[in-house]
């Protein structure tokens, strides 16, 4: 699957910025997507995921209350909406996909396929 990130951009803390990613197969319409980001010298850490039909989402608790994951199927699209960005999400933010025939979240290790990422910049 090719997944391809865009969106990122400089910000401000206290801003609000949108993330999107394509999927390219429609097969992915009916699996469970994710949003990660990773800073340097850090593991790619998980942010939001999503089930097929968007019923159940999944938070880090970092970003709970403030980042709101989401998808429209008809548009092969994931969406990653960013509120009251703070300093410490400054990181590349990446898509990412579970193995074909992975319906359901079952923690970050049930994505395998990453996009090529969207840099987030955060200033205070």
């Amino acid at each position: 699957v090719q997944l391809v990130e865009s969106g990122g951009g400089l910000m401000q803390a206290g801003e609000s910025l949108r993330l999107s990613c394509t999927f390219s197969r429609r097969d992915y319409r009916d699996h469970v997507m994710g949003w990660f980001r990773q800073t340097p010298g850090q593991e790619r850490q998980f942010v939001a995921g999503i089930s097929w039909n968007s019923e159940s989402k999944y938070y880090a608790d970092s970003v709970k209350g403030r980042f709101t994951i989401s998808r429209d199927n008809a548009k092969n699209t994931l969406y990653l909406q960013m509120d009251n960005l703070k300093p410490e999400d400054t990181a590349v933010y990446y898509c990412a996909a579970p193995q074909l025939g992975t319906y359901y979240y079952y923690g970050p290790q049930t994505f395998q396929f990453w996009g090529q990422g969207t840099q987030v910049t955060v200033s205070s």
